[in-house]
């Protein structure tokens, strides 16, 4: 493949001839797989994401939380297809799909056609209908986003050093985390550790051990997608970690100040805190809304696009979307077809299952309906502290505690990309177990608070 430039001098790729323009949009956990499983196919591949690294999101936390630096959990694009010829990597984002004349309209005006197209843009964060909350409780679902967060954690124990109010100095240091899924339990569980172990004696006019982490949940238990037994034994790890977990608990209100909540019989009360995090819920790209209504494809109320039962568009069989962006169902043989999870693992087989579909295409073959395996769910919950739920051939196998904790960080550690990656998680994590470090506190661009102002600026 070769590379023309364009009247904006943008690179387009220009496929060799009668080799089909396969367009992958996003390079995460799904269209990484997918472009690889494409690796000996006579295609030729242009792949596109905002980012110029693909990203281990199950371990971005850890960033958010100074566990990890950045480039432990990421990795180059380019780097990753080095070595597979047939992939062109371009750095741009997809503002629109052109459906009848087949191409992807680019943020700096110019387009890409494509044959075939897979959408792998994933998701991002969602708020029910109250964007306005994003200023004061961020998601977490890019490193920029991780940065964020970790630069106001950071920045409000520096804060609250000099805060002289007990009132103002308690709210700097209450932390309050929505959302008790996977990342919200993670997010907790480390806050704690960190207020608890690694900040005591580096500080001179506050104890960091006195902050208060709260982990606010609007439905009856944490880890909802976990078996009921697993979901409370997580709960009694994080209380145990210093975790105030409040279920039952709705949020109603967000600003710069702290939030309001609806305890239901509680009552609604107000929780004064200047740190708060997001990981109530997420939203699929704004793609799928565009193909939605350029093929007349319904929408659900998280914005995923229904997709056939080969991951196919309805009526454009050229066009796959898979990960966060598709309300996908699993088509098991005599077994009502069930909505995917969306974790890494399905999108990864979403990947893989619509290159091989398209390379039924191309033969002129039948494609396949989608079927999900389901290995199981790991979340874990802080030091000597998870939940595992397998999938094994004689039943369920369910655990908790420390072992469950070394099954996940073996787990993680194994399908992180790249070996440079594993040595480096591995000595970091090695490095906060003995000695309850976290090796990447650093935050930069500093903005101090004028006179008479209080609190972190971030």
């Amino acid at each position: 493949m070769q590379a023309n430039v364009n009247p904006n001098n943008s690179p387009v790729p220009v496929p060799a001839p009668g080799r089909p323009k396969v367009l992958i949009i996003g390079c995460g956990f799904g269209g990484l797989e997918a472009a690889r499983a494409l690796k000996d196919a006579a295609v030729d591949i242009t792949l596109i994401d905002r980012a110029n690294h693909h990203l281990f999101q199950p371990l971005l936390y850890q960033v958010a939380t100074a566990g990890l630096a950045a480039p432990s959990i990421s990795a180059p694009i380019r780097n990753l297809f080095r070595n597979q010829p047939n992939v062109t990597v371009l750095l741009a984002e997809a503002v629109g799909i052109d459906v009848a004349a087949r191409s992807v309209a680019l943020a700096d005006g110019t387009a890409l056609p494509y044959d075939h197209l897979i959408v792998a843009a994933g998701a991002g964060h969602g708020y029910f209908g109250n964007d306005g909350w994003a200023a004061y409780a961020p998601g977490l679902k890019t490193l920029d986003d991780a940065f964020r967060i970790r630069r106001r954690v950071l920045l409000a124990f520096e804060a609250a050093e000099r805060e002289p109010d007990p009132v103002a100095r308690k709210a700097l240091l209450t932390f309050v985390v929505i959302g008790a899924g996977p990342t919200g339990v993670e997010m907790a569980g480390t806050l704690s550790e960190i207020a608890q172990h690694t900040l005591p004696g580096e500080f001179r006019h506050i104890d960091p051990s006195s902050a208060q982490v709260l982990l606010v949940e609007g439905g009856p238990r944490v880890l909802a997608t976990f078996p009921e037994n697993l979901s409370e034994k997580a709960r009694l790890q994080l209380v145990h970690l210093g975790v105030d977990v409040r279920l039952k608990t709705r949020v109603t209100n967000i600003d710069r100040e702290g939030l309001n909540v609806d305890a239901g019989e509680g009552g609604s009360y107000r929780i004064p805190s200047r740190c708060m995090v997001w990981a109530a819920g997420v939203a699929a790209s704004p793609l799928a809304r565009l193909l939605g209504e350029a093929t007349g494809t319904p929408i659900d109320r998280a914005g995923r696009i229904a997709v056939a039962s080969d991951l196919s568009l309805p009526g454009h069989p050229e066009i796959s979307v898979i990960g966060d962006m598709a309300a996908a169902r699993s088509h098991v043989p005599g077994q009502e077809p069930k909505p995917v999870p969306g974790v890494s693992p399905g999108a990864k087989q979403m990947g893989r299952a619509a290159a091989a579909n398209l390379l039924r295409r191309l033969g002129g073959r039948p494609t396949e309906d989608f079927r999900y395996a389901d290995y199981g769910n790991l979340a874990t919950v802080g030091r000597r502290a998870a939940v595992v739920d397998l999938a094994a051939p004689w039943g369920p196998l369910r655990f908790s505690g420390t072992g469950a904790w070394l099954f996940w960080l073996f787990a993680h550690i194994y399908f992180l990309i790249g070996f440079r990656n594993r040595i480096g998680v591995l000595f970091d994590w090695a490095t906060a177990y003995f000695h309850f470090q976290r090796p990447a506190r650093i935050v930069t661009g500093v903005q101090h608070p004028a006179p008479g102002g209080r609190g972190p600026k971030n």
